[in-house]
């Protein structure tokens, strides 16, 4: 039983990519990041390089997987228990994770992990992953129309996907080749109202027959009308007409206005994240 770390995204596929497609509703986000990964390069969310890691159970089958995209946490697949113990148990003596600062897990698994770190943590978000169980309108329904965002709207998407992780406190730009990938499969949905776009909402390839909806943004000025809910409708149904059979979304469980629009959506939760930093 071991990790295995590298910088190599081919063996990293090879290796890990089973196992983690065998679980796509919880590994929803190590999906689309292998996905983006393999489909842009390894720049494809900024200038560091990578990480990646793959855990090899007792009988020689991969279990699990992680993978760091700098700026961003280490991200956490679903594990078993001996390979939180001893990803763990690396985070103290292994040279390539000396550099990781934070992690993204699961609830249950960084409690674990942050008592093995050996250094001081902190809980900076906790978020909880839901899955549609069955479609419902909003109500009520707002004035406007949702379409689909064009190149023509790259400088928009820029300011909104910027003003987005601001809000949600990303320490990171969404470079312009994820900006345009998106555009290329219609994966970004403007809602306009009054001649002019007032809320956005995306949704990711599917991958294993899940895709995740997000990120979901109105600005402050155009709030309380309903857009998002609209929006976040029309994308859902977007992503199962582009494939889906899972649609699955992400909240801050510290926002209970857009926990509370999810649920009467049809979301229902599936299990809870939690991001650690070190103190």
């Amino acid at each position: 039983m071991t990790w295995t770390f590298s910088s190599d995204l081919a063996a990293y596929l090879t290796a890990a990519r089973p196992a983690v497609a065998a679980q796509p509703v919880v590994n929803t986000q190590l999906l689309t990041v292998m996905a983006s990964l393999e489909r842009l390069g390894p720049g494809a969310f900024g200038s560091g390089e990578p990480l990646f890691g793959w855990w090899t159970g007792p009988d020689g089958r991969v279990e699990g997987a992680a993978i760091r995209t700098p700026p961003y946490p280490l991200l956490i697949g679903a594990l078993p228990p001996e390979a939180v113990r001893a990803l763990g148990a690396a985070l103290a003596r292994e040279p390539r994770l000396t550099g990781i600062g934070a992690l993204n897990a699961r609830r249950g698994d960084a409690e674990v992990l942050a008592a093995a770190w050996g250094r001081p943590t902190e809980v900076t978000e906790e978020l909880r992953l839901y899955r549609l169980a069955g479609l419902l309108a909003p109500d009520p329904v707002p004035q406007g129309r949702s379409r689909r965002a064009t190149g023509a709207d790259l400088p928009l998407l820029r300011e909104w996907f910027a003003a987005f992780h601001r809000e949600a406190g990303i320490p990171a730009a969404v470079p312009d080749g994820l900006l345009l990938d998106r555009i290329s499969y219609g994966g970004t949905l403007l809602w306009e109202d009054g001649g002019g776009p007032v809320s956005m909402a995306g949704f990711h390839r599917p991958q294993s027959r899940a895709s995740r909806v997000g990120p979901v943004y109105t600005p402050p000025a155009h709030r309380g009308r309903g857009y998002g809910a609209a929006i976040t409708h029309a994308v859902s149904e977007a992503a199962y007409a582009a494939g889906a059979e899972e649609v699955l979304l992400f909240t801050d469980l510290a926002n209970p206005t857009s926990n509370a629009l999810y649920l009467r959506l049809g979301y229902t939760p599936v299990e809870d994240r939690a991001e650690l930093v070190l103190a």
